[in-house]
């Protein structure tokens, strides 16, 4: 989508702080953190939410969930202590990008309910 944040990072026409990449999903520093770690994760594929995901999209939602998350987690130092993985979906869901991204947050204990 030629107006997408999310997809113009992805595209390399924004600048970012990568912490993880690889054909179909990068992750990166998210500009106005909400914890010590802060990072989005989204798909390079223009997504609008997880209400997007098609049957084609089963391969790259595993991988975010079961490959990346976990990954860029314990690169970060979270898995000792926990952390909080977020996707919001709609405006009243507080999604302000219309393009997938789930949030990694950590590194401070995180209250609930968060909102």
């Amino acid at each position: 989508m030629a107006d997408c944040i999310f997809c113009k990072i992805a595209g390399k026409e924004i600048p970012s702080t990568a912490v993880y990449e690889d054909d179909t999903v990068i992750a990166f520093r998210d500009l106005e953190p909400q914890a010590p770690v802060h990072v989005l994760v989204i798909p390079k594929k223009h997504i609008e939410s997880v209400l997007g995901f098609g049957p084609e999209d089963r391969e790259l939602a595993a991988h975010i969930l079961a490959d990346v998350i976990p990954q860029v987690a314990k690169e970060q130092g979270l898995t000792e202590k926990g952390f909080r993985v977020i996707t919001n979906v709609g405006t009243d869901g507080g999604q302000t990008v219309p393009h997938l991204h789930f949030h990694i947050l950590g590194g401070r204990s995180l209250q609930w309910p968060p909102g």
